[in-house]
């Protein structure tokens, strides 16, 4: 259902993790944890996001890529601030999804609550189970599960 075929980008992130680099910018976003699970006839992704406002928040499908990218901006941006402690990361985060042709990118539904944005991509009609009449040389049709 789900692909993860890009080595390099996780090799980057966890380059950016030791150096302590946990932020991206726009020409480097910074990844974004996630979890992905199957639920009845959809798939669920959800993606950890804190204190990014749902404004900030773009989803892009092109072919089987889902694109999410999410920019958290300071809170305090008055020139008259000095920051005391900042460890929460700021910029730009990203992530890339290759979906199988097995779900029905056309129908995603997204919702964004108490930091986590949700997704709910169904399943394709195609691929899920249905059962396959058979004929014999008898009069009635014998079933098999597929």
């Amino acid at each position: 259902m789900l692909m993860r075929t890009d080595p390099f980008r996780e090799l980057d992130r966890l380059t950016n993790l030791v150096f302590g680099n946990t932020a991206g910018t726009w020409s480097r976003p910074a990844a974004m944890p996630m979890d992905a699970y199957r639920s009845g006839d959809e798939f669920v992704v959800a993606f950890d996001l804190p204190g990014v406002s749902p404004e900030a928040i773009e989803l892009d499908v092109e072919r089987n890529v889902l694109t999410v990218k999410a920019e958290r901006r300071p809170l305090a941006t008055a020139d008259d601030v000095q920051m005391q402690v900042s460890e929460r990361p700021l910029g730009v985060f990203s992530r890339q999804l290759f979906l199988g042709d097995t779900l029905d990118t056309d129908n995603i539904r997204a919702s964004y609550d108490a930091g986590v944005l949700t997704l709910r991509i169904p399943i394709a009609e195609q691929a899920k189970p249905r059962k396959i009449t058979v004929s014999t040389g008898e009069s009635s049709p014998k079933e098999i599960s597929a």
